[in-house]
């Protein structure tokens, strides 16, 4: 493949500098290797030629010959359009264009025979086809008939006559350039072991399939060697580390943790808090650098498991330091650990944005000798001047919030990279996991401790909204407090959805004999903290927010939370703002208003919402539902390169044979030095070409 990754799509026949330009910022194709991996989004059937008498307005994407009888320009300013009368011997159709008027006349000519293909729709009673693909007849039926690719394509490249017809072209062009076989990306092992075929069948298939059995075994070829790369990047990563780093070693458990354990562990332990306490013991006692995941649902232990952890580590002559991604997070987990630990004698400390500049004067000399043994914080805690005496494990809160450079900063703090445990409370299911964090260990609390009663998830319409404040009102008599949640801020004119600022004057006239405060993103920090705090402090009933209180907020007397226009939220975000209810011993409640009308979609998240509290069931329905998306901490997890044709919450199977087949690799070879692996570690420094070096380190 090197000829053709060296090639520049420039050069390509029928594009140039400009085609060239809009590839380049549009689509990111900068090589003809580039496009060959620009692979279609869907295909179609193009063997059926209709008459135009045969189609109406409402029918899927279509296929016509004729000719063009002539254009009229029609329209003022943006309202401007050209049309063209369309036409064969059984009727005509009206075409139009909004965009490239001028040219159009010129690239297609009047009295020519045309293929068209397009969309067709009625108006003002007329069939018409907007920005159709033309193609002169005389070139089109080359025995490409059948199914055909669809790539995608902006409106920029539709501007540039780079639709997905003129892309398709460009891609064959660079075939028929290369007549023999494309070179092999796979060592003939895996090929085998995979039972995938060969990247020359699977790339021309991929893009001209040649029957529906060969673009299937194209698709998979092409998924699982994504997939592999992925997961041998990862765990060779890991490997590595595991090889190389070494660790401190806390082989005690002393005072620290066994007067804790003795006079101030609140409850007894949940069997899966045990389970993670033990593994992390064994992981900080291998004498290599413990990098581990700790997933658990919203309100299941997490705090107390970390906290045990670095009790351990203090009783080995270690400080520690705790990182949360928002201040209002940071301080509730001081205030937290600062109850957990009263008595023990631990010196702990809040490091964050907003500390004056006295107490950080006598607070940073204090961390450098080593009398601060603990230091909870934002990522104020990775700025140069914070240093740390024998910093020896850092527990970090939702870390997808942070990027991977910020994290990296951590490792400086001593010479050697301290442990590292990750907290998140956003559950992942386990194909993303893999791919994710699949270079960290991987502990799960999936229990919640004992006397929580499961949150009651109820859906009700709008319109009996009325009933609803009863139950409030009873809820608000009997001391309880209630969180209101809306997905705006401010009135949209394109949409009908409730909004905070309405919503919080209504509420104080529904209930003008309960304290009402809000709190929304666009706050000066004091006051978004002033608000939170009077609810905190049980001066204010009910709270009305963004999603802002989705991670953080800590109020075991809140037991209702009512989700306004819920259809506006994803599965994952709405088990998230659940889980701010539920944190005392009494019955909670949440309930999801909604308008009448909803999408099947949403109508499926609404009733897995009422049916389960389990985070991770949620997490792989939602994947399921939506699709990987923009995941939170994708773009920051240190993930080496994209997906262009692998599905993660559809290809989990493919993930599992990767995984299996690059591991068995790394075990033979872990550093690819065989001849045979050679074809793998070359395809890898590609792939990683662009990282930022040393990072790919970073947990």
């Amino acid at each position: 493949m090197s000829d053709i990754s060296s090639q520049n799509i420039m050069y390509l026949p029928g594009v140039g500098p400009r085609k060239a330009e809009v590839l380049k910022k549009e689509i990111e194709v900068v090589s003809w290797e580039d496009l060959i991996y620009y692979f279609p989004y869907k295909y179609v059937d193009r063997s059926r030629v209709f008459k135009i008498a045969e189609i109406d307005g409402n029918m899927p994407y279509i296929q016509l010959k004729g000719r063009i009888q002539g254009y009229e320009v029609l329209g003022e300013g943006r309202a401007k359009r050209i049309r063209a009368r369309f036409y064969d011997d059984s009727g005509s159709i009206e075409l139009v264009w909004f965009k490239a008027i001028k040219s159009i006349p010129n690239q297609y000519k009047i009295g020519q025979e045309y293929i068209l293909f397009g969309k067709p729709s009625l108006f003002a009673g007329k069939i018409n086809v907007a920005h159709p693909e033309l193609e002169l007849e005389a070139g089109f039926f080359n025995g490409e008939v059948g199914v055909q690719g669809q790539y995608n394509t902006s409106e920029r490249m539709k501007d540039a006559f780079l639709h997905s017809r003129a892309i398709q072209k460009m891609i064959k062009t660079i075939f028929g350039n290369f007549q023999g076989k494309l070179s092999e990306s796979l060592n003939i092992e895996i090929i085998e072991k995979a039972h995938v075929i060969d990247l020359d069948t699977a790339l021309r298939n991929i893009h001209f399939p040649q029957s529906p059995m060969l673009l299937r075994n194209a698709q998979f070829r092409l998924k699982f060697e994504e997939l592999f790369y992925l997961q041998l990047n990862i765990l060779r990563v890991a490997k590595y580390r595991n090889q190389r780093l070494g660790g401190f070693i806390f082989d005690k458990v002393g005072d620290y943790f066994n007067n804790f354990y003795s006079q101030n562990l609140p409850f007894e332990l949940t069997g899966a808090q045990k389970r993670v306490v033990k593994e992390i013991r064994q992981d900080m006692n291998t004498g290599r650098q413990m990098n581990r995941l700790l997933q658990g649902d919203v309100g299941s232990g997490k705090t107390l498991v970390a906290l045990m952890s670095m009790l351990i580590a203090m009783d080995n002559g270690f400080q520690v330091a705790l990182m949360a991604p928002t201040e209002i997070l940071a301080k509730q987990h001081y205030e937290t650990i600062m109850q957990f630990v009263q008595g023990l004698g631990i010196e702990v400390q809040l490091l964050t944005g907003s500390v004056k500049k006295k107490v950080r004067s006598q607070l940073l000399p204090s961390l450098q000798e080593g009398t601060i043994q603990m230091l909870i914080g934002t990522h104020a805690l990775i700025e140069d001047s914070v240093v740390f005496n024998n910093l020896g494990l850092v527990v970090i809160d939702e870390q997808h919030r942070f990027g991977v450079a910020q994290r990296a900063r951590l490792w400086k703090k001593n010479n050697l990279p301290p442990h590292i445990l990750v907290m998140t409370a956003t559950p992942i299911p386990r194909t993303l996991a893999m791919t994710l964090y699949g270079d960290l260990d991987v502990s799960v609390i999936d229990e919640l401790p004992p006397g929580r009663k499961p949150i009651k998830t109820k859906h009700v319409y709008s319109a009996k909204r009325n009933n609803l404040y009863d139950s409030v009102r009873k809820q608000v008599q009997e001391g309880r407090q209630v969180y209101i949640v809306y997905p705006l801020i401010d009135e949209s004119a394109t949409m009908d959805y409730k909004n905070l600022t309405a919503g919080f004057e209504q509420t104080k006239e529904i209930f003008p004999e309960y304290e009402v405060c809000m709190v929304h993103g666009k706050m000066k920090p004091a006051e978004k903290e002033a608000e939170m705090q009077k609810f905190v402090a049980h001066q204010a009933h009910i709270m009305l927010a963004t999603t802002v209180i989705e991670v953080g907020v800590n109020v075991p007397n809140a037991s209702v939370m009512i989700i306004e226009s819920a259809e506006r939220f994803g599965l994952s975000q709405l088990h998230q703002l659940r889980g701010r209810v539920g944190r005392g011993a009494d019955q909670s409640f949440c309930i999801l208003l909604t308008a009448y009308e909803l999408s099947e979609n949403t109508r499926k998240r609404i009733a897995i919402m009422c049916e389960t509290n389990d985070g991770f069931l949620i997490a792989e329905e939602d994947l399921k539902l939506r699709g990987p998306g923009d995941i939170d901490g994708t773009q920051q997890s240190g993930v080496a390169f994209d997906l262009k044709i692998a599905n993660l919450a559809k290809d989990g199977q493919i993930v599992s044979l990767a995984r299996e087949l690059a591991l068995e690799v790394l075990e033979e070879d872990s550093n690819l030095a065989m001849p045979k692996n050679y074809i793998l570690n070359n395809q890898l420094i590609k792939k990683n070409r662009n990282k930022q070096m040393g990072w790919f380190m970073i947990s």
